[in-house]
């Protein structure tokens, strides 16, 4: 495949041949000559190589029109020199590929587009070309150029490889403000230069201009953002200043909007502390908190902030200031233990190693001062060395029973703030690195005397109590009194009603063998043994315990409403300076609950001569009773108790 527009004298194809005739004889030794071309132009001509008497070449003469010939054949004969003269023939095709012959041609004289205020990156117009060349090859692929009117950059043009449409993009904001129509010239040419071929021979110094067109674009007006005047601004503040501190106040501009009816915001989302705040009005920043350096929220002593400025238009514009704290650094921190405990292993050293650190930062920090508090006799066991250094090293003086020693210090930074701590010392024998040896189980023995003893303590303590109990029972005679086990796991004394306490009058009065307590509640003479409570009154009953399976309950012939009487005539018997007491008179109290469904013990309260022994009637009372009703015909029976 030939191009078309190849120079003139270009070697178009080397033809050889050859003769199987005897070597440097006329027989083998012959001709090649052209003998015709289709078409006739551009003329080709055969040459021989001077160093070869087989090798010839087709050359050109002048140049190919593709839009003439796209291929052309040549005739080629060759003839030997004997007797009779013999000869042969070739024919050799020439393929012609088109080249640039046809300038790209725009498809409109003129374009319009627009474009918005500040819009960028976007595709805004796309112009057609036509080109006779053939298509998809250098000859006709187009390629546009700006040449004027794009002395800010904000435009740029490529070529679409599908379509070799040309396609123009806006890549940085036009402001209305300043230009309201830009007017483009933009040419095109192919990738391949112009070639120009007539009658056979090539044109030279063909260089035709280059096709262009004017370009339109009109910007359209919109509601410019409001703009700070730096987008980051740098703030310097010491830490820990006090709420209300102004940080910034901002300067912001707008094209078309009124700054005064601008309002501004916080990103609450740069603000995870809540230090700042900012004024919707003017844009002031002021802090609402202490601002910590050794915060979490700082980064690289930086606290970083965003504000918005909005004004009114339609839509509404927001421009964007950050605003940047470095927050210098004050001794609001003192130092600290790193570790409070250590292990002294006293066997192997006599030191420990005490590590501190501080937060804030240089020269509110290390080295640090170390010193013991407390008694004075601490320094006789323990010491600091050295007393000064980001780190030390604490001391035995004396060899040290083992256990826990907690030993007061004070750390001063560089500036004298104070820490006092209490360093915890385990002090024992290790195996291993700061390992405390596990301490040996204790174990004992006992001889024969011990055991001995042992058995003799049990034998009189069980001595003991039998005597105690026989002192206690006397010539008693107990007798075992069947019980419903059916019930027996409810047999619960409970005490209800208590009542509190009383006044605080001390005075004791005894009424007729009755004694008038501290709280001025009557109660009768009572005497406490290790196992019985009795009450030797003739009042309300006597209940003693002798064990736990033995209750006996005897009640007295004087009724409650008779001892009832009888106390209110003796309380109208006192002087008329103790009945000014309301709390020595008989008190009235609340019913404590519903009665039972029962019948009330006070059925108890009869004489032999009612019912004699005859108490069968007690079976009716219900299941609970039956365990209390054989207990009082068993202890009547017995003492012919008086009920």
């Amino acid at each position: 495949m030939l191009s078309a527009e190849i120079p003139t004298g270009t070697v178009l194809a080397t033809l050889q041949a050859h003769d199987n005739d005897l070597e440097n004889t006329p027989n083998s030794q012959f001709n090649m000559t052209l003998a015709s071309q289709e078409p006739a132009l551009p003329k080709i001509v055969l040459q021989t190589l001077t160093s070869s008497t087989t090798l010839y070449q087709l050359s050109l003469m002048g140049c190919f029109d593709y839009d003439k010939a796209k291929q052309y054949k040549v005739l080629v004969i060759a003839k030997d020199q004997g007797t009779p003269s013999l000869s042969s023939t070739a024919t050799v095709n020439l393929d012609i590929e088109d080249s640039n012959t046809y300038p790209p041609i725009f498809t409109a004289a003129k374009y319009n587009t627009e474009v918005m205020e500040m819009e960028f990156n976007k595709e805004i117009l796309r112009m057609g070309v036509t080109d006779k060349d053939t298509p998809n090859t250098p000859a006709s692929r187009a390629v546009f150029t700006i040449l004027k009117g794009n002395e800010e950059g904000n435009y740029k043009i490529e070529t679409d490889p599908k379509t070799n449409e040309g396609v123009l993009y806006v890549i940085k904001g036009k402001d209305f403000e300043k230009t309201e129509i830009t007017e483009l010239e933009i040419s095109v040419k192919n990738e391949e230069k112009l070639f120009k071929c007539v009658d056979g021979m090539p044109v030279t110094n063909f260089n035709p201009p280059a096709n262009s067109v004017k370009v339109e674009v009109k910007v359209i007006d919109v509601n410019d953002p409001p703009v700070f005047k730096k987008d980051v601004e740098m703030i310097y503040r010491p830490e820990n200043t006090s709420p209300g501190d102004l940080l910034f106040t901002p300067e912001v501009k707008d094209e078309d909007s009124d700054v005064a009816n601008m309002r501004f915001e916080l990103d609450t989302e740069t603000d995870p502390a809540k230090w700042v705040n900012v004024d919707p009005k003017s844009g002031k920043i002021t802090t609402v908190k202490k601002m910590d350096r050794e915060s979490s929220h700082v980064i690289n002593d930086t606290y970083t902030v965003v504000i918005y400025a909005i004004d009114d238009g339609e839509p509404q514009g927001t421009g964007t200031c950050t605003v940047v704290i470095y927050l210098g650094d004050m001794n609001d921190n003192a130092p600290y233990l790193l570790t409070k405990t250590a292990v002294l292993c006293g066997n192997t050293v006599d030191r420990v190693n005490v590590e501190t650190a501080d937060i804030d930062k240089p020269p509110f920090a290390g080295p640090f001062s170390f010193s013991l508090m407390g008694e004075k006799e601490l320094e006789d066991l323990w010491k600091f060395d050295p007393t000064t250094g980001h780190s030390t090293s604490l001391i035995r003086l004396k060899r040290l029973p083992h256990g826990n020693y907690s030993i007061p210090l004070k750390i001063q930074d560089q500036q004298g703030l104070a820490a006092e701590e209490v360093f915890n010392v385990v002090v024992c024998d290790c195996e291993g690195e700061n390992v405390c040896r596990g301490r040996q189980g204790w174990s004992s023995r006992l001889d024969s005397a011990g055991i001995g003893l042992i058995f003799t303590g049990i034998l009189l303590f069980a001595l003991l109590l039998l005597l105690s109990l026989r002192c206690e029972n006397g010539s008693k005679t107990f007798q075992h009194i069947p019980l419903n086990m059916q019930y027996e796991g409810n047999q619960t004394l409970m005490k209800y009603n208590e009542e509190g306490g009383g006044t605080v009058n001390k005075a004791k009065y005894m009424i007729d063998g009755f004694r008038k307590s501290e709280h001025g509640s009557l109660s009768s003479p009572i005497r406490y043994s290790s196992n019985r409570f009795n009450d030797t009154s003739n009042g309300r009953g006597v209940m003693s315990m002798s064990g736990v399976s033995h209750l006996s309950r005897s009640y007295s012939s004087r009724s409650d409403k008779h001892l009832a009487e009888y106390i209110d005539r003796r309380l109208l018997g006192l002087p008329e300076d103790l009945s000014d007491y309301p709390e020595d008179l008989p008190c009235q109290y609340e019913c404590e609950g519903k009665e039972s469904d029962c019948e009330s013990l006070a059925i108890s309260q009869f004489t032999d001569s009612d019912f004699g022994d005859k108490l069968d009637f007690l079976q009716d009372l219900g299941p609970k009773f039956n365990t209390l009703s054989g207990i009082c015909q068993q202890s009547m029976t017995r003492k012919n108790a008086r009920l």
